[in-house]
């Protein structure tokens, strides 16, 4: 039997094994795998989904925390794990995206090594001032900043508030120094100061502080309104025309069979279902998100070919 003959046997019993395994699917533990560490917002996303795939499918569902190099420690476990849909990866599909320009060797090619299951939710970065500052609109902030000059400053955590702040600076004609930060906690103190005139946070974190009382929203960068929050203006309704959508989403290796695949998705868009989910997901600022697989892989594809253009103006070095 040559080898040719033999991978065509194992193609067909594989192919035949597939519908049967999807069938039967699960039939033990579910993984979901987290690039953040437990406690986090993006944990405490994770943990939610992972008690509604207990509840809709009893059997025991794992969380397992992998954090680092801004995901690409989970996103390389998911890749190489065993393609049989009982390990679930669940991130931001802009930020994996954005992994394969921000490092000069991203471990894993996303788009051929990862298959989208589902969407999970849209979301929106946020430009934000402190509460007492007479800025209204992002109209007032950007004429303070062209008479500053050079002298204005911005702060931002992480390479999607950082590509928003570039392009709104492109766009609207002002010079503000970005500065780097750990956590947004860190900017947070120095806007507080006056040390920053303003800073782009995830809206988590932004509207916390707004709830608060301690900053106010001028923009965000989504190119509609979010249903959540739609009182918050989007930087291209003033002006500054921008669209960089967070989203969340779950994905397998990719050689994880279509039946499981599809089962996985049913299962998820069931969550997205229920009232409580959209209540969740509006709670962290979040718009729940229903897509196909073939939908969520190709907004993946997509953003890999944006997040090109986003490193380009934000002048991101990528990392070795």
């Amino acid at each position: 039997m040559t080898v040719r003959t033999i991978a065509a046997a194992c193609a067909a019993v594989l192919a035949w094994l597939a519908p049967a395994a999807a069938q039967d699917y699960p039939t033990q533990d579910i993984h979901l795998i987290c690039g953040a560490p437990a406690g986090s917002g993006a944990d405490i996303i994770v943990r939610y989904y992972a008690e509604k795939l207990r509840g809709l499918t009893g059997h025991v569902v794992i969380v397992d925390n992998k954090p680092g190099a801004l995901g690409n420690i989970a996103t390389e476990y998911t890749a190489r794990a065993k393609p049989d849909g009982y390990t679930v990866y669940l991130n931001g599909g802009g930020v994996i995206a954005a992994n394969m320009h921000l490092f000069k060797k991203p471990p894993v090619d996303i788009v051929r090594e990862l298959q989208a299951v589902a969407a999970i939710n849209k979301l929106a970065t946020m430009l934000t001032v402190r509460a007492d500052r007479p800025w209204n609109t992002l109209a007032d902030l950007t004429a303070y900043l062209k008479e500053k000059g050079d002298k204005a400053s911005y702060g931002s955590s992480n390479p999607v508030a950082q590509a928003a702040g570039e392009i709104y600076k492109q766009k609207a004609g002002v010079s503000a120094v970005q500065i780097s930060y750990k956590t947004g906690f860190d900017s947070f103190n120095d806007m507080q100061s006056g040390a920053l005139d303003y800073a782009i946070f995830d809206p988590i974190y932004a509207l916390a502080q707004q709830r608060e009382g301690r900053m106010r929203v001028l923009a965000i960068s989504t190119a509609q309104r979010m249903e959540s929050h739609p009182d918050l203006p989007t930087f291209t309704e003033q002006g500054v025309p921008m669209d960089i959508l967070g989203w969340w989403a779950a994905f397998v290796p990719a050689a994880t069979p279509r039946p499981i695949v599809d089962k996985l998705a049913a299962l998820f868009n069931q969550i997205q279902a229920m009232p409580e989910t959209k209540a969740f997901l509006n709670s962290y600022g979040s718009d729940p998100w229903v897509q196909t697989p073939d939908e969520t892989q190709a907004r993946l594809a997509a953003d890999v070919k944006n997040w090109a253009e986003y490193v380009r103006i934000a002048k991101i070095e990528p990392q070795g």
